[in-house]
């Protein structure tokens, strides 16, 4: 299949579900530009910080296109490339975006509230507290699954303990870009500059780290990178958005831009062939299902309920007008599924590039080895894309180390603060009685914190390999049980909501059956084939019974709710 020809049908299609069916959302459930949102009334200085579209923008779409556009694409090959793109453009353009979209639009339209407090307004306390609870514990599974990746990403040694410069000078970046972020934070909040004025800043900023990084690159251990990052995100959990958060998002998007415009050149300028076969069949050569393999292992790129909690806990806080919302929550799902064509592109165009000689022994050794993460593949056939028009491999290939591994990590400190935020609110008093003194320990923000992080460390021990199933299993359901509110929310308010039903229903289907056989598989484990550890299996099979009993009790209390309102209606 000619790369070229699939990048720009996909292209094609994802602008005119913009142009047509995002703008039909709009006219569908209606907004009102006149109206102040949440982030103008609430404005505290801390979550609720009231931003331009082009700044919310970059903070939801950093925010979700984390690991998941370049992991999932790349996993599910072993189905061929079709399938894959398949589910990437239809979820894409009515699963995920509309569920963004729909996530961010309820939250502005209730006073900002999260999706958590919208059940409790809509379904019920219980509801809420389940919701809570379930949103919980599966960002432990994504701070687990996203820290072990950019850990190994920025891992200075190889297996046999030789030096590996670009990932070293890509820790080297990153380091830095935490603490230029927190400078140009409070540059920001002196000057208060926008438009070209930031956006040259900015850029400069970017370049003189790159520079820094490439020239002085940090040699550190896979674990001593875990212990960094896990001090990193508690630090971006717990500061307010605009010291830490905002701005660094803001310089990422810069990252984003360029990592998808350098792709995209690569593929008009190479024109790759994609030698990964279309179809596979049914069953995977690693023993998997089609169904529901596929469509929970492309989870970002698709469908991704994760990024739920993005819209509503954070965008939504930031919206300064309501006719932003499209672009930000419409807009910034359809670019990550563009992103994750992007990867079908590109990795699947490896070997072809490898046998061509666009790619060096050295670079085809890093991309076609055993367990070489989809980071590094996806780096590697950029690298080479570019790198036979004379752009320096070694610069290039650490830039597009640091590019992908930015994406992670602007989504694990997103994650974070959504973690802390969700127990925070499970434990939270709200019928107007005093907390006890418990209650006002765990919910301390710091408190919260070092519990939520020291959960998702210890399931990020077994690795994102045995993480990711899990991950994106829950990840649907919690897009399925998402849908179901946000279609409660839509027939209450006097909002058509029919076209959340298939999804909903289809996602119900697809996580159920993948956590049930997760279950299946650990279990087999336990008590068949051996070789089940209890810090790592143990943790992960109570977590997905968790999920499972979790799903059931949420789905059936707003599915419940649903129909009463319809028939009332």
């Amino acid at each position: 299949m000619n790369g070229l020809l699939l990048l720009g049908i996909a292209i094609v299609i994802l602008v005119a579900a913009y142009l047509l069916y995002g703008r039909y959302l709009v006219k569908t459930w209606g907004i009102d530009p006149r109206a102040k949102t949440p982030a103008v009334r609430k404005d505290d200085g801390t979550d609720f910080v009231p931003s331009n579209k082009w700044s919310v923008f970059a903070h939801q779409f950093s925010s979700i296109a984390g690991a998941g556009p370049v992991t999932g694409p790349v996993m599910a090959l072993v189905f061929g490339w079709l399938p894959a793109f398949l589910w990437i453009i239809v979820g894409g353009i009515f699963f995920g975006a509309v569920q963004d979209f729909g996530s961010l639009y309820a939250s502005v339209k209730d006073d900002g509230k999260s999706m958590g407090q919208i059940i409790e307004d809509y379904i019920g306390k219980t509801g809420k507290k389940l919701f809570f609870l379930f949103a919980w514990l599966f960002t432990l599974i994504v701070i687990a699954a996203f820290a072990d990746m950019v850990a190994g990403s920025f891992n200075g040694f190889n297996a046999e303990g030789a030096k590996v410069a670009p990932n070293a000078s890509a820790g080297s970046i990153s380091i830095l870009y935490v603490f230029v972020a927190i400078a140009f934070g409070y540059f920001l909040k002196k000057v208060k500059w926008e438009g070209w004025k930031k956006a040259v800043i900015g850029i400069i900023l970017i370049v003189l780290m790159l520079a820094i990084g490439i020239a002085f690159p940090l040699y550190l251990s896979k674990q001593m990178w875990i212990y960094l990052i896990f001090i990193y995100i508690f630090f971006a959990s717990v500061t307010p958005m605009w010291i830490l958060k905002q701005p660094r998002d803001y310089l990422t998007t810069f990252l984003f831009i360029a990592m998808i415009a350098a792709a995209v050149l690569g593929v008009v300028l190479s024109n790759p062939t994609i030698t990964t076969p279309a179809y596979t069949g049914f069953v995977s050569s690693t023993g998997s299902y089609l169904f529901p393999t596929l469509f929970v292992t492309i989870a970002c790129g698709a469908v991704s309920g994760f990024h739920s909690l993005v819209s509503s806990e954070t965008s939504s806080k930031q919206i300064e007008n309501e006719s932003d919302m499209l672009q930000v929550g419409y807009g910034s799902m359809l670019l990550e599924s563009l992103l994750a064509v992007l990867v079908i592109v590109i990795v699947g165009s490896l070997t072809n590039l490898s046998e061509t000689g666009v790619l060096n022994e050295t670079l085809s050794n890093m991309a076609l080895a055993q367990g070489a993460t989809p980071f590094t593949q996806f780096s590697v056939g950029v690298t080479g894309l570019l790198s036979s028009f004379g752009f320096p491999q070694e610069w290039g290939l650490c830039i597009m180390t640091m590019f992908v591994s930015a994406l992670a990590l602007t989504s694990l400190d997103a994650v974070a603060r959504i973690s802390r935020m969700s127990f925070q609110e499970f434990f939270e008093v709200t019928d107007g009685s005093e907390p006890t003194g418990v209650i006002k320990f765990l919910t301390n923000k710091y408190v919260a914190t070092i519990i939520s992080l020291l959960g998702g460390y210890l399931l990020s021990i077994g690795g994102y390999n045995n993480i990711w199933p899990l991950f994106g299993s829950a990840n649907q359901l919690l897009a399925a049980m998402v849908l179901i509110t946000l279609a409660v929310f839509l027939k209450v308010t006097g909002r058509k909501g029919f076209m959340l039903y298939v999804p909903m229903v289809l996602m119900l289907i697809v996580t159920m059956t993948s956590l049930i056989m997760s279950i299946y598989n650990i279990c087999i484990k336990l008590f068949v084939t051996g070789g089940f550890v209890f810090l790592t299996d143990g943790l992960q099979l109570i977590v997905a019974i968790l999920l499972v009993l979790l799903g059931v009790m949420i789905t059936w209390g707003s599915g419940k709710k649903l129909i009463e309102v319809k028939k009332e209606a």
